[in-house]
């Protein structure tokens, strides 16, 4: 989210010991995942290939197994690291007094929606879209929610999340060297906003963001001018230009009736 202040703004990725693991430890030598966030229940992997102790996000145990599915096991690896999308929640949201607000997760599922609700466009790969939006924060399950008031430049913040992006595909593991690719590539193009498919998702990013606050608006009685005002005439495309006009056409009439009072 880039559109609010937060006094908990992400670490730098050294803060999460990136390639500073300890040395091994016999008889079976565990090494700290370092991608998780501070809310997020480790988990430990064998330089074995085939050995991995996971640690269960409930009881704590591990878990103990040897797999002869490389494959399967750095899928369930990388899945186990990406949960933390589902569990930490939009510093915006939260600098606002929201309770119980989205995941990171949550808004990029509604945006996937959009992609596949949007139609067919002239020139626009519809499936693609849906796959950018999927991906586009994926980075934040290690670097977490970075907002423009952390004083973190635009330029560290890309730096930061292309780390962790490489560090999550280098998960996957030569098994599944394809589909690390296609997410480096995806989020590279998201990132450089270099296609339509990109111009798209990017502008369903701000319609998501603007439909989140007057919900929130709607639901906590509160006024969230600046997620309107900071996505104001930056719209790329002209679906995504129609879809903000209707959500600040619902809330002007809202605060309408609102400035009105009771009959």
């Amino acid at each position: 989210m880039a559109f609010s202040a937060s006094p908990h703004c992400a670490p730098p990725l050294h803060r999460f010991g990136l390639r500073r693991f300890p040395p091994p430890q016999p008889p079976l030598a565990f090494m700290r995942c370092p991608f998780f966030s501070s809310s997020s229940r480790p988990v430990y992997f064998s330089p074995a290939p085939t050995l991995r102790i996971i640690v269960s996000a409930n009881s704590k145990k591990p878990y103990s197994g040897r797999s002869a599915d490389s494959t399967s096991a750095s899928a369930i690896d990388f899945l186990t690291l990406c949960h933390s999308l589902k569990t930490t929640k939009r510093k915006g949201w939260i600098n606002h007094g929201i309770k119980g607000p989205e995941s990171i997760a949550d808004h990029m599922y509604r945006m996937a929606l959009m992609a596949l609700i949007a139609g067919d466009l002239p020139g626009v790969n519809r499936e693609r879209c849906i796959k950018i939006a999927i991906v586009h924060d994926i980075a934040e399950a290690i670097v977490g929610d970075i907002t423009p008031s952390c004083g973190v430049p635009k330029e560290e913040k890309s730096r930061r999340e292309q780390a962790a992006l490489t560090e999550m595909c280098k998960i996957l593991g030569g098994g599944m060297r394809a589909a690390a690719e296609e997410i480096q590539e995806l989020w590279l193009e998201y990132e450089n906003n270099a296609s339509l498919e990109a111009n798209l998702v990017k502008d369903f990013d701000k319609v998501e963001l603007i439909l989140q606050a007057l919900e929130y608006e709607l639901e906590h009685g509160k006024v969230l001018n600046e997620f309107f005002l900071s996505t104001e005439g930056k719209f790329q495309t002209e679906i995504g230009k129609s879809w903000a006009r209707e959500i600040n056409s619902r809330r002007n009439s809202i605060l309408a009736e609102k400035r009105k009072g009771p009959k």
